[in-house]
């Protein structure tokens, strides 16, 4: 009874200091930016079409299940949004990450596992060249995403955040970022939160350039790509 009462006023206690963040408006860069990603992400929806097809066909045949994976995600200011992906894992993967969770390798409530195995043969191409996040680009289009911004984070991992991390929401959330770019899974969660609230006090359309450059450098090499 105790736990649920404590979970309970942490999540009061989120939700009120989410209320209460702000950021500078930064009017004509987000005009700029919004402008930006509806241009780009429709462009590359018409340009990888094929190859999203492509990809979509053989998900399927994999187990013969819906090729799409989408999760609830959490963008600005706490709020939820359904973020899409191409499916790399098993279909029952939300059931078995309770197993999992004790082999986490990745401090904080982020999970990452190098070997997971609920991740299939294809699944693991996919996530390498970065395929997977393709279906984002949806996202994008329809507004609950950016091409550059913080990743979005799941609800129950929120829910463990500290005032400090909890920064991270006063953007919208993104496509690639300085974590995407700058070794993924090489870097522990304390230094990804530091780069997403380093970027929102960053924002401005020379630094998003800089992150779509060195993010296209990072998906050629694989670059802290699991």
């Amino acid at each position: 009874m105790r736990v649920n009462v404590a979970i309970e006023e942490r999540r009061k206690a989120q939700t009120f200091f989410l209320s209460n963040l702000s950021v500078q408006p930064k009017r004509v860069y987000c005009f700029f930016k919004r402008t930006f990603d509806i241009i780009s992400s429709l462009t590359a929806l018409l340009v990888l079409l094929p190859l999203m097809l492509i990809v979509s066909i053989l998900i399927f045949l994999q187990d013969f299940h819906n090729p799409f994976f989408s999760q609830i995600r959490l963008t600005k200011d706490g709020k939820e949004f359904k973020m899409y992906k191409f499916r790399s894992m098993c279909i029952d993967a939300e059931e078995k990450l309770a197993e999992l969770k004790s082999q986490n390798e990745i401090d904080g409530p982020a999970f990452k596992m190098e070997n997971d195995p609920r991740i299939t043969k294809l699944g693991r191409f996919l996530r390498k060249t970065s395929i997977d996040e393709l279906p984002q680009l949806i996202n994008i289009l329809s507004g609950s995403m950016s091409v550059v911004g913080p990743r979005p984070p799941i609800p129950d991992e929120v829910e463990e955040y500290t005032p400090y991390q909890l920064q991270r929401l006063c953007v919208k959330g993104g496509l690639t970022c300085y974590w995407q770019c700058s070794g993924r899974s090489n870097v522990n969660f304390d230094e990804w939160v530091n780069m997403d609230i380093q970027y929102i006090k960053d924002r401005s359309f020379t630094t998003d350039t800089k992150i779509i450059l060195k993010t296209f450098k990072a998906v050629v090499t694989a670059d802290g790509a699991k």
